[in-house]
Parts: structure tokens; sequence; C-alpha cells
């Protein structure tokens, strides 16, 4: 069997933003989400559930999972692989708009439900601690008395968690694991099997279940993802001061149409002449 990589943002959605997704979704929050005492999701609905994705330039493109809780909590849920610039505030920005947005004229302020962000990282977000999840909410940075729980934050940081497979005991681990290595695995492992809903998660992301338009849409979504990965390690690794020849431009620009992408999405992606993607392509 072949999985889909939940890394990518349009097969997270698929996996948890489904119709069929909620008892996943809920399994998924109520093992990552620090709740006090008791509490758990008991129910939820899914805003906007996931359909096959038209793919264009794609460049542009933003995909996330909204949940609307049982008792009124709202929750936003992302799957980053591209540690972009300004994406630490779009978070913020993201949940601060969510949370905002809930107040119509003449309405009062009582109405407004708490937001969740819960944020899943390919990439390491905070270097100053080994934790893979981090929780975040307004508090006073002496006493540390909450403000409020209305905003809060959290992050996943996938390349934090090292566990094997033998080592999965919690859900919130076998969750983590799930996602970060499903794209890997040929069948689901043993020590996965016996949760319910992750075996619910394997089902809907086996390519098996998928129509042709489908499958192509998710391969050359996870295409396009990992070559802009794969480009912006490159440069990291080369220094922006120092760039790339014509001749490995040329490359790279072949490898993005590969992944559908127009050449005017390419041009702006590389932040090179339009004229040279499209010359480029031509020969």
């Amino acid at each position: 069997m072949k999985y889909l990589d939940v890394k990518t943002d349009y097969a997270f959605k698929k996996v948890f933003g489904s119709e069929g997704s909620k008892g996943v979704l809920i399994s998924f929050l109520n093992a990552v989400i620090d709740f006090e005492g008791d509490e758990e999701i008991k129910d939820l609905s899914i805003v906007d559930p996931y359909q096959i994705p038209l793919i264009k330039g794609m460049k542009d493109t933003y995909v996330d999972v909204k949940a609307e809780l049982s008792d009124g909590k709202r929750v936003i849920i992302e799957m980053q692989v591209l540690n972009v610039e300004g994406f630490e505030k779009r978070v913020l920005y993201n949940a601060a708009k969510a949370y905002s947005s809930q107040l119509q004229r003449a309405e009062i302020y009582t109405s407004i439900e708490p937001i969740i962000a819960l944020t899943i990282t390919d990439f390491t977000m905070f270097e100053e601690t080994d934790k893979v999840i981090s929780y975040f909410k307004l508090i006073e940075k002496e006493s540390l008395i909450q403000y409020s729980d209305d905003i809060e934050l959290i992050f996943i940081e996938l390349p934090k968690f090292d566990k094997e497979e033998e080592d999965l005991k919690e859900i919130a681990d076998k969750w983590i694991y799930f996602i970060r290595h499903a794209g890997s695995l040929e069948y689901i492992p043993l020590s996965l099997e016996s949760e319910e809903e992750i075996r619910r998660a394997f089902e809907i992301a086996n390519t098996a279940g998928m129509d042709e338009e489908e499958l192509d849409a998710q391969q050359r979504r996870h295409d396009f993802i990992y070559l802009q990965k794969s480009s912006i390690e490159y440069a990291l690794k080369r220094g922006k001061e120092e760039g790339v020849n014509e001749m490995q431009r040329e490359a790279v620009i072949k490898l993005y149409k590969r992944a559908a992408m127009t050449p005017e999405a390419i041009a702006e992606v590389l932040d090179i002449d339009f004229e040279f993607v499209k010359e480029t392509l031509e020969k």
C-alpha cells in the first residue's frame, strides 16, 4: 500500500478535514491540545470540508482545517512545510482575525468564542527548547497571571520528534508519528493499528482509494511544495549573495514546470526575469 505524505497541506486537509474525518479530527485534537482537568472534545463540525483541489499557479494557495467545537470554541489547524518569511506573524494574524471576525455590528463582546490556532511545522521554530509541542497564551510576564484563554497558539515541530515505532506509547506520539511518516510507510505499524481513528486516517490517506484526478492533484501539490522547500534550503546553503548560475536556474525552472506551475508563478517564486523563464521553457 502507498499513503499520502500528510505533511503536505492538501493531503493534511483530506485526512483531517474531509466529510468523514470528524472522529479522526476529534481524536487528534484531544491528543495534542492541553485541556484543563477532564475536559475533552465530544463533538465538532468541520468548516469548509476538503474537496479535490484545483491546481493552477499554486504559489498563493493557503490551505487549513477549521472546526467549530460543540462548546463554541473554534480551532484552526495548519500544516506548514516551508519556513517562509513572516510565517510567525501570519499565524498570529490568522488567529486574531478569526477571533475578531466573530463580532458582528451591534453584538456584545461576550459573544466571542475562544480560538485555538494549532500549527504543525516541518521545520524547527523554537531553537531554545527541545519540546515537540509548545503552548502559548496571554499571561503577565512576571507573575504569570493569565489574562485570557480566548486565543491560544499551539505549535508541533516535527523535526524534534525522534521516537521510533517501538517507543510509541501515548496517543499524541502516535498521531505525530503518523503525520511525520505516513508518506513513507507501506503498511500500518502494529503500534498504531490498535487506535481506531488512526486506522481510519490511514484509510483516508491510502492512495488506492483515489481517482486519477485527485491523485494527480495531490502529487502535483506534493511536488510543488517540496521543490519550493528544496530551493529554499539550497538558497540558504549557498547564501543569497552567491545565488545560482544560469544552468542551475534552467534546471530548477524545468523542475517547477513539471509540478504544473505557470511561467509567471515560476518567475515570481525564483525572483527572476519572466522572459528568461519563458525562453528556458521554449528550449
